[in-house]
């Protein structure tokens, strides 16, 4: 499976004004190159500042952003995305997302995901994909642009919720994964299990999660606003868990979903 995509990124959900310039300009003096956001965050002119303040080549930088339901029809989406922008002072993004399929269907996926590649075509977007879409949903996708348009689907994912069908239908097809929520608002991190693997090995509970996702093919955007936090994670694509610590985390699976907005969500699979 080929994904232009970086394994290991910085979230900034629910970071704002202040916090969220400190966490990205701390993140890149530190190392980290992907930047993930989104239109509904109202946090793109904050990360624009922490990049044009980073002195950090574009070239070295992948930038997510995520395409509001609001501006999903064909007529908002390219305008929406010129805003987005705007906001973080960039002629391109590195990738696209659709971030909720639209609610109750409301505007045909087709008309979106034609407008995510018209806007791919204008040079505003590198790369496309999709986020929180379920089989039937990725279905579609498919049947629409093909499975190799799709750069990833960005679905809640960590140890409590791993999604089994999802994941094995996406890797049937071939179409990455992106885990967002990987430590679970934090609640994976006083798990036994994460507890005791953290303490054998002399790692955080944040990198035993961190490095069990991206052992299992995952890219994750964990997010902090503690220095520490930033950069004890950013060691995690360098650790290896067994094959039988990866499995003791696979048995944390519970089903357990956090993020299931009303009005918002697709019916899950």
């Amino acid at each position: 499976m080929n994904t232009p995509i970086p394994s290991f990124g910085l979230g900034t959900f629910r970071l704002q004004g202040q916090v969220v310039i400190d966490a990205v300009r701390q993140a890149l003096e530190l190392g980290y190159r992907h930047i993930d956001t989104a239109q509904i965050y109202g946090n793109e002119a904050e990360v624009g500042q922490a990049i044009a303040e980073s002195g950090v080549p574009r070239r070295e930088l992948f930038v997510t952003t995520k395409v509001w339901t609001e501006h999903l029809a064909a007529e908002k989406l390219v305008p929406s995305l010129q805003e987005s922008l705007r906001k973080l002072r960039l002629d391109q993004v590195d990738l696209t997302l659709i971030h909720w399929p639209s609610p109750a269907g409301a505007v045909p996926l087709a008309d979106s995901l034609h407008a995510l590649q018209a806007a791919q075509a204008q040079g505003l977007t590198a790369h496309v994909g999709v986020s929180n879409f379920t089989i039937p949903l990725l279905r579609q996708a498919i049947d629409v642009v093909g499975v190799k348009a799709i750069a990833t689907n960005q679905i809640e994912l960590h140890p409590y919720l791993q999604s089994p069908k999802l994941v094995a239908f996406a890797r049937e097809q071939g179409i990455h994964l992106t885990s967002y929520m990987t430590l679970a608002y934090g609640k994976v991190l006083g798990d036994a299990v994460i507890t005791e693997l953290a303490r054998s090995r002399g790692w955080t509970p944040a990198q035993v999660v961190l490095a069990w996702a991206l052992q299992r093919g995952f890219a994750v955007i964990p997010s902090s606003t503690k220095r520490d936090n930033l950069q004890g994670n950013l060691l995690a694509p360098t650790l290896r868990l067994s094959d039988s610590e990866l499995a003791r985390i696979d048995a944390l699976d519970r089903g357990e979903r956090l993020v299931n907005p009303d009005g918002l969500a697709p019916v899950w699979d």
